[in-house]
């Protein structure tokens, strides 16, 4: 058997394995040494192949893509700085559990370490980001050779996706002729045995361990159920659920899929507002903590762990420590919809005055939060997606102020919202790609993102050159980078601030929105800012609507409602003393 007839099946038989293990969208970035990989993925002509010229860019691309089928994604890229370019958002979906199928070409082993061009060390270049790497042997089409192949597609994909999900890496060396030849008899193994996976994936909290929850909760008066950014569809009806059961307050992320409509009256949006007070968070006595998903975007949260010694329960897929506070903790691991299923069981009662106390917090903040304002700003502009915004659609956010700024303004909704971030990492690079990622899904996406984090992903862009994606882009252009202006570098007066923290970008983004042939609109006041939503909401393809805002208005802005909330929740506390 010839080389060019081991490739072709050995590959053929990888690419049919993944597919038959529940792959459906690739993502390959060209180049020569990967041929063999990008020209029978095409060739299978089941999967939805899709071509980006930057490594960067398609990491966060198939990131994207991933977050919203909820299946692996396979990336295909060639030898050499290709892969290298893959890591920042290997990074993300590591952190962010976004089950990836990282496939790099490489030169075969006589070419490495010896000058030859394009050959770098990608032997576990990803180092612990991944979970689990391997290098393929060099394609024979043996039996056993064809099921080794077969067997290491089937292992990549349920690697991913089991127990914890994340990215996988495969390295593929590759000796020339790479060209396939698919005039070949049984390229695919059509008749090659499925694979079965028997998985069991319920939790069931034992008895004993019930027994011991309710016996250290039920001294307990005060508690608080805290609900982070997560990957559960059915969590957030089990949360309401517990709350509801146990008469306590949820603070829920703008991750949790809990600002929707199932939050009813158990749910605390403003909660970030109401803790952003240390007067308020040595006031608040809170006796336990049950912590469900990731760390929230909210700081003051993580402030008010760190600052008091209160007790933690935290449910989690698996043993992680996602305990940023460095305080004592309690975990409990598996299914959390299943943990907060049996936790619902338990016969607990706490302090009945303690969740209207909240109730009463989280309205009394929201009426500062949604006071009609003259000047559009960037709490207003969240206001303004969540007020036009469609049903069933999807809100991208990047990091920095927007994220944050969504975590104060966005409030519960009867609007069915999905919202995503990549919080992994809590990078700004590949924003715009994940965004366009979770686009191809035929869902509307809004992205709200600022202005240096559009620039320095600016080359996802490129994507909707080839493909019919439907974006809303609203454009936070505050000359700089806006969440720097909160922080004690800015106070300090150094006369190198701007160059190095502010960094004004000199860029008109109309130029930008006609180098794409994007529909374009720069935006100053509400009803214009609103107007502008609603026409990109009717029409398919991408939208770019610019909100100029200034840096310093803006922190004194939020900070004018942040002390208004300050002064009303400190008198509510006041009259509830009783309670808290």
């Amino acid at each position: 058997m010839n080389q060019v007839e081991s490739l072709t099946k050995y590959v053929g038989h990888f690419v049919d394995q993944l597919y038959k293990s529940g792959v459906r969208d690739i993502v390959i970035s060209p180049g020569s040494r990967s041929t063999p990989l990008s020209l029978i993925f095409a060739e299978y002509n089941h999967f939805n192949i899709w071509v980006d010229i930057d490594e960067r860019s398609a990491g966060f691309f198939a990131t994207g893509i991933a977050k919203q089928t909820k299946k692996a994604v396979v990336l295909v890229c060639s030898s050499g700085t290709a892969a290298a370019n893959y890591y920042p958002a290997i990074i993300e979906a590591s952190y962010s559990r976004i089950p990836l199928i990282v496939l790099t070409a490489d030169r075969p082993h006589e070419l490495r370490d010896v000058g030859a061009p394009q050959a770098i060390d990608q032997i576990k270049i990803y180092g612990d980001n991944v979970k689990w790497f391997h290098e393929m042997a060099l394609p024979e089409a043996t039996p056993n050779m064809l099921q080794y192949a077969r067997n290491h597609a089937d292992r990549a994909v349920h690697t991913s996706l089991y127990q914890v999900k994340g990215p996988v890496h495969l390295n593929f060396p590759f000796r020339e002729p790479l060209i396939p030849d698919f005039s070949l008899v049984g390229i695919w193994g059509e008749d090659a045995v499925d694979t079965n996976h028997f998985k069991f994936d319920e939790t069931r909290v034992s008895t004993q361990l019930l027994t011991d929850i309710q016996h250290q909760l039920q001294d307990k008066k005060r508690g608080i159920i805290v609900c982070g950014p997560h990957d559960y569809p059915d969590l957030a009806t089990a949360i309401v659920a517990l709350a509801k059961k146990w008469k306590l307050p949820v603070l829920a992320d703008p991750l949790s899929f809990l600002r929707c409509p199932n939050g009813e009256n158990v749910v605390v949006e403003s909660y970030d507002s109401i803790l952003k007070s240390k007067k308020v968070r040595e006031l608040i006595n809170v006796d336990f903590i049950v912590r469900f998903g990731a760390m929230p975007v909210s700081k003051p949260v993580l402030q008010l762990l760190q600052e008091n010694n209160i007790e933690q329960y935290i449910i989690d897929e698996d043993v992680a420590f996602r305990n940023p506070s460095v305080k004592s903790a309690h975990y409990l691991y598996g299914n959390p919809v299943d943990i907060a299923n049996q936790l619902a069981t338990l016969s607990l009662s706490f302090d009945n005055g303690w969740l209207h106390t909240w109730q009463k917090l989280n309205e009394s903040a929201k009426q500062v939060l949604m006071k009609e304002q003259d000047v559009l700003t960037e709490g207003l502009a969240v206001r303004g997606i969540q007020t036009v915004i469609p049903d069933e659609s999807v809100l991208f956010v990047g990091n920095s102020m927007p994220i944050r700024d969504v975590d104060t303004f966005w409030l519960s909704t009867n609007k069915t919202v999905s919202i995503h971030a990549n919080r992994g990492a809590n990078g700004i690079d590949g924003i715009i790609s994940t965004a366009l990622g979770m686009a191809t899904s035929g869902k509307r996406v809004t992205l709200l993102i600022g202005d240096v984090s559009f620039l320095h992903s600016m080359n996802g862009l490129l994507l909707t050159k080839n493909y019919s994606l439907n974006l809303t882009i609203v454009l936070i252009n505050n000359q700089g980078g806006g969440i720097f202006s909160f922080l004690p570098q800015a106070k300090e007066g150094s006369p190198h601030y701007e160059m190095l923290f502010g960094t004004p970008q000199s860029i008109e983004f109309d130029k930008v929105a006609a180098l794409y042939d994007f529909d374009f609109y720069t935006v100053e006041k509400w009803s214009g800012y609103l107007n502008a939503l609603e026409v990109s909401y009717q029409q398919e393809g991408v939208s770019l609507i610019e909100v100029k805002t200034d840096r310093n208005e803006n922190v004194t802005w939020h900070q004018t409602k942040w002390q208004e909330i300050e002064e009303h929740i400190l008198a509510i506390l006041e009259e509830n003393r009783d309670v808290y």
